[in-house]
């Protein structure tokens, strides 16, 4: 009787101990980071096709985005489908680009050095797009490879829709890197 007791307190043991792990895992998935990868050229050259990366989820809860920061957020029209850009523009600024591909905020340059190369196509931003208060302008760094909100298939990108930053490349291992404001 004590053995089959013994027997039957080490499998509950078990059990709670892997219910544990499990809700833990979620956690952290659910709210903390998880891991993405990239697909595509759009992030070109900070970010290549098959880049693996943790996505932090967690700090846009305690501050707001910051310009030049790397998100993920959901394509509004494929489910399952991501898109990583950097933020250009904030809530409530201006954002225009000229036809030489300079990119303006509240009518003054913006000194970036993350464009692959010069915007060929200014799209929707060729007139000045003003932002909402929750609303940010986003662009992928190999700039005439990437569907951004210079188009209105994605357009401005409301503040909830965004999932988290960048926050660490993982893989390839050559290659593992804090993403930070790069």
């Amino acid at each position: 009787m004590k053995k089959s007791n013994s027997i039957l307190r080490e499998i509950l043991s078990t059990g709670i101990y892997l219910l544990c792990i499990l809700v833990i895992t979620f956690l952290i998935i659910q709210y903390v980071g998880q891991r993405t990868q990239v697909r595509g050229s759009s992030m070109y050259a900070t970010l290549e096709d098959g880049d693996n990366l943790i996505v932090d989820k967690l700090s846009y809860r305690f501050h707001d985005p910051e310009r030049f920061d790397i998100i993920v957020f959901p394509f509004q029209y494929a489910d399952e489908t991501y898109y990583i850009k950097r933020i250009i523009a904030l809530p409530g600024e201006t954002v225009r680009i000229d036809e030489q591909g300079y990119i303006y905020i509240n009518d003054v340059l913006l000194e970036e050095s993350y464009g692959y190369e010069v915007i060929k196509d200014p799209g929707r931003a060729i007139n000045s797009v003003t932002l909402a208060d929750d609303e940010y302008f986003v662009l992928g760094d190999n700039r005439n490879n990437s569907t951004d909100s210079r188009t209105e298939l994605v357009g401005n990108i409301k503040r909830d829709d965004i999932i988290g930053r960048a926050w660490v490349r993982i893989y390839p291992f050559s290659k593992i890197s804090y993403m930070g404001n790069k």
